[in-house]
């Protein structure tokens, strides 16, 4: 009797994750939303480098001035969540902060550069979990498809990446990051079957608050912005990556397979590179234009191997 209720309990979830990853079409519309959220993300290392403020107090404000921007979009769905589910959308936002705090300290230590790269390589994270957890199916030549992509950003970034010691603590600190924006990405995939993404930011954006508070208070002691020179940054991080980019990438995580979403995050350093010539004026060479083309190149063969299906 025990045995038969544990094979139907089974079968339920396996067939709640089949129906969970049938609801995402992989379509192109949305694959050219998640880029548009990933070249607001890439905005993140302008912004930070402008901050007046220390690293983690940036974070804690990026999170504070986002919230009253997406209490309007979130307010009629928040009196449908669970505690359950309020207590998860915490966690996410502490997963968040972890990301937020670890990245914006590592531009103190090592290259824009460097930070970039290994920040975005959370399909090493995504990846094998979404297998174990959520039994994602990974397609034959995917693999094959995200090593070219990483093989490009290497080559974008090879000529910017120092390897010195004196980097390897900012180093370390911007792959730690990876690790807890995978785990962001991971939970606010399955809360996406239910949960709005602007919901989803708002709430979570509770347990970012709370953590970065404490962080910023052990590492640095906490700051008050208090000249435009200190807010305007922060309220550039707070639209573009909080309200907009973040907010997007959410939404996307409803309509896309979670391996895919993390292959197109990894053109973030491509677009930031883009960024600097525009901005700063710097040089992009052509070792760096054929890195940014393989990256392309990466995403479009990770693409193709989630073709888009149609909804019955």
């Amino acid at each position: 009797m025990n045995q038969t209720i544990s094979i139907q309990t089974a079968s339920v979830q396996a067939a709640s994750v089949q129906t969970a990853s049938a609801c995402r079409t992989n379509a192109n519309k949305d694959v050219l939303i998640e880029l548009i959220a990933v070249a607001f993300l890439a905005t993140g290392g302008i912004w930070v480098k402008c901050s007046g403020l220390a690293p983690i107090n940036t974070g804690f404000y990026r999170v504070l001035f986002s919230l009253p921007f997406l209490l309007p979009l979130a307010w009629k769905n928040l009196g449908k969540l669970s505690k359950k589910e309020v207590i998860i959308l915490v966690l996410a936002g502490a997963f968040l902060a972890g990301d937020v705090s670890l990245w914006n300290l590592s531009f103190s230590y090592t290259s824009v550069a460097n930070a970039n790269l290994l920040a975005n390589l959370t399909p090493f994270t995504v990846i094998p979990l979404s297998y174990i957890l959520f039994k994602e199916r990974i397609p034959r030549f995917f693999l094959i498809s995200v090593a070219i992509t990483l093989l490009g950003v290497f080559i974008l970034l090879g000529g910017k990446v120092s390897p010195n010691p004196d980097n390897y603590l900012g180093d370390l600190l911007a792959f730690g990051a990876s690790f807890f924006y995978g785990g962001f990405l991971l939970i606010s995939y399955r809360l996406r079957e239910k949960i709005e993404s602007s919901v989803i930011m708002f709430v979570s954006g509770f347990g970012s608050l709370i953590t970065l508070f404490i962080t910023s208070g052990i590492v640095e002691g906490f700051q008050v912005p208090t000249s435009r020179e200190q807010i305007l940054p922060i309220l550039g991080l707070s639209l573009c990556l909080q309200v907009i980019g973040h907010n997007l990438l959410a939404h996307c995580q409803g309509k896309v397979n979670v391996n895919l979403s993390a292959v197109v995050c990894l053109s973030q350093p491509a677009i930031a590179s883009v960024y600097s010539l525009i901005i700063f004026k710097e040089t992009i060479s052509s070792m760096e234009i054929i890195g940014i083309a393989i990256v392309i190149l990466g995403v479009f063969l990770v693409k193709m191997q989630y073709t888009p299906r149609k909804v019955h």
